[in-house]
């Protein structure tokens, strides 16, 4: 049972640090500090997605499942858990690339916003 709990839990990680990739930049407009763990971070996810590559997380979610006597996946995260509600038909290297540029993307916007803002405060 406590191989189950730590690949749920595992999943549960997984998805924070897939969320904080891509929107961790909303946090730095709080905290600008938080900028020095989540640009890493989306370097590291961007980078994930371009190589084609898999996460260490997800082989080590699949070893805690068969301790546990359940089934691993074959994969990563993203097209296992992810994929299926966004792309049914399944994850190719050009989606992966798709995602990594959504990655860069949406977090040079969210810092430019952010650079805004903070542009705008030094200003008054």
């Amino acid at each position: 049972m406590s191989a189950r709990i730590a690949a749920d839990a595992l999943v549960l990680i997984h998805l924070a640090f897939v969320a904080f990739v891509v929107l961790g930049g909303l946090l730095v407009a709080w905290r600008a500090r938080i900028a020095w763990l989540h640009l890493p971070a989306a370097a590291w996810g961007a980078w994930i997605e371009f190589a084609g590559a898999i996460c260490p997380l997800t082989p080590l979610e699949n070893h805690f499942r068969r301790l546990a006597g359940q089934t691993g996946y074959a994969g990563g995260f993203v097209e296992h858990y992810l994929i299926p509600v966004l792309y049914p038909a399944g994850l190719t290297l050009q989606s992966q690339r798709w995602l990594g540029a959504l990655v860069l993307l949406v977090n040079l916007a969210i810092y430019v916003g952010v650079a805004v803002v903070l542009h705008r405060r030094g200003r008054r």
